[in-house]
């Protein structure tokens, strides 16, 4: 009987010893991943400013590009209606001419 006490003793101060070795273990993981997570959140709080200019960056140049199209809409608008106006100009002063000549008209 003492023997067999005596080994279940032995065997559950190894359980024991198994236990807080496992203890220590998820401890030591738990910290180092808590490093890590800190450092990740470093570098991204350090990457922040590279984003933020990035995306500034792509925005004006897109501004830019739709500032660009919308000039040349412009652009060519403004060429169609000179153009409308040269072709009814002759019209225009014809018609004025007939008024001054005869009036009734």
């Amino acid at each position: 009987m003492d023997d067999t006490l005596k080994r279940l003793l032995d065997a559950e101060m190894r359980a024991e010893k198994i236990a807080q070795e496992a203890e220590q273990e998820r401890e030591r993981i738990i910290q180092a991943a808590m490093t890590d997570a800190r450092a990740e959140d470093q570098r991204f709080t350090a990457r922040v400013p590279d984003l933020h200019r990035s995306f500034i960056g792509k925005a004006e140049e897109r501004a830019e590009q739709t500032i660009a199209e919308l000039k040349r809409r412009y652009d060519e608008r403004h060429v169609q209606l000179r153009n409308t106006a040269e072709e009814r100009e002759q019209e225009a002063l014809e018609t004025a001419f007939e008024l001054l000549v005869d009036p009734s008209r």
